[in-house]
């Protein structure tokens, strides 16, 4: 099988790529077009900031080829993010796969103000999706963002930070994690591995 992690300069890939190693496989970390059209899985990581992120994809024509991928996708933190409508952060168009737009955590929310980011661990819930085999309910996951995609009908696992918001998402062959599998411990190992796991 081959597993490719788009590196597009805005992903924490190596620790992926470890996490991927730790459960027998190998990874190759590229930006060839052709290369991650070809693969039988990819990974989309992303780290940092969506507008600049969003713009290294499009100087690349990484862009272009995503959204059109018919393996399965699985999108990490700010990938997640760049895999939907749009963001609030940049006022950054997004890829448009997933049907919702990000916005940021509000600190003054009369339903609970919350600090910002929110760094650390949390649970997630609701689960929904072949990613989530094995996984029970309120299992903690990892996370560091400042901004969300809200419910919607693409949410597969439901976290809470001040108010509910996806923790995951699937449409077709691709998902998205707000949070960071591959340093969520056993269960992000657990999550990963399903994903590698998910017939094309």
């Amino acid at each position: 099988m081959k597993i490719v992690i788009i590196n597009y300069g805005a992903g924490n890939i190596q620790s992926i790529k470890f996490a991927i190693k730790r459960l027998g496989y190998q990874a190759v970390l590229s930006h060839d077009l052709k290369e991650i059209q070809q693969a039988d899985k990819v990974i989309f990581p992303g780290v940092g900031e969506a507008s600049s992120a969003m713009s290294k994809l499009r100087a690349s024509g990484l862009d272009k080829i995503i959204a059109d991928l018919k393996q399965p996708v699985l999108g990490i933190c700010l990938g997640m993010q760049l895999m939907c409508n749009a963001s609030e952060e940049g006022t950054t168009e997004g890829l448009g796969i997933f049907d919702i737009d990000v916005v940021k955590f509000n600190p003054s929310n009369p339903k609970g103000g919350v600090k910002i980011p929110q760094i650390g661990w949390n649970q997630i819930y609701n689960l929904k999706s072949d990613l989530f085999n094995e996984v029970e309910e309120n299992e903690h996951i990892y996370l560091v963002h400042s901004y969300y995609a809200p419910l919607c009908d693409e949410t597969i696992a439901t976290c809470k930070y001040g108010q509910e918001y996806s923790a995951a998402l699937q449409k077709n062959n691709f998902y998205g994690t707000q949070f960071h599998p591959e340093k969520s411990s056993v269960v992000g190992e657990k999550i990963l591995l399903n994903f590698l796991r998910i017939k094309s």
